[in-house]
């Protein structure tokens, strides 16, 4: 059954705690959205609801545990009657040397920013499918540009890339398939880099040129109100004074 959007389409968002993911749930709400909003942190979930209104659910679910995520989509659809729009955006960015040392940091990487987009769009995948949805994947410029001390944060982007794009050729027209892949963008992720060194260097990058996660959100707002007869399938957006 095609589902019906007089009071406006569904978008799910994982990671919607803050960053990229809190500013594209008000970006979206703009525009009429209803929101979903899936992260692990139960209070910023629920103080940003809160800001939205009526027309936001806090939802507690962690991608890397698909009973967590089966469990959303049921609540997606028995509250909201199910996704239009999944924004992938939950992620992590653990810079360092690559070594044993690293050894499960690169692991939660490929959990939650690659596993986890999977197992998310898995378990969403028939709601975007009942009257025409969109995908978006959040990756990074690191999925284009790879660099010493990014060995595992890029590898998992790179399989983003990858992946989204033989998901544009499996589902659309059903779905259309869009992948954002922003360079320095000021958000929490360069907080919990273990490394010094990596810490360091990715701070003093980003305190000088990052865009802010505003800006992103703009872009993925822009991408999923174009009418459907065309996709952005891949926007790739930098701070104008990052060179690579």
């Amino acid at each position: 059954m095609t589902k019906q959007h007089s009071t406006g389409p569904v978008a799910v968002i994982t990671g919607a705690s803050s960053g990229i993911g809190a500013a594209t749930a008000r970006a979206l709400a703009k525009h009429g959205y209803r929101l979903a909003l899936l992260a692990r942190r139960v209070e910023r979930l629920e103080e940003l609801a809160g800001e939205l209104g009526e027309a936001a659910v806090a939802i507690a679910a962690d991608v890397t545990d698909r009973d967590s995520m089966v469990a959303a989509a049921d609540q997606v659809k028995h509250d909201l009657g199910g996704a239009d729009l999944l924004v992938n955006n939950a992620g992590v960015m653990l810079l360092g040397p690559f070594g044993t040392e690293q050894r499960n940091e690169a692991r939660q990487m490929v959990e939650v920013n690659l596993l986890g987009a999977m197992t998310a769009t898995e378990v969403f995948l028939d709601q975007l499918r009942d009257g025409g949805g969109d995908l978006v994947n959040i990756s990074s410029v690191a999925g284009r540009t790879a660099r010493a001390g990014n060995a595992a944060y890029a590898a998992t982007k790179w399989g983003m890339n990858g992946w989204s794009e033989a998901l544009r050729q499996e589902l659309q027209p059903d779905i259309r398939v869009t992948v954002i892949e922003p360079g320095a963008v000021a958000t929490e992720l360069t907080n919990h880099i273990t490394d010094p060194a990596a810490k360091h260097g990715a701070e003093q990058l980003y305190e000088q040129l990052a865009i802010t996660s505003d800006d992103v959100a703009d872009v993925i707002a822009f991408a999923v109100t174009r009418p459907r007869r065309m996709t952005l399938n891949e926007v790739l957006l930098r701070p104008t004074n990052q060179p690579g």
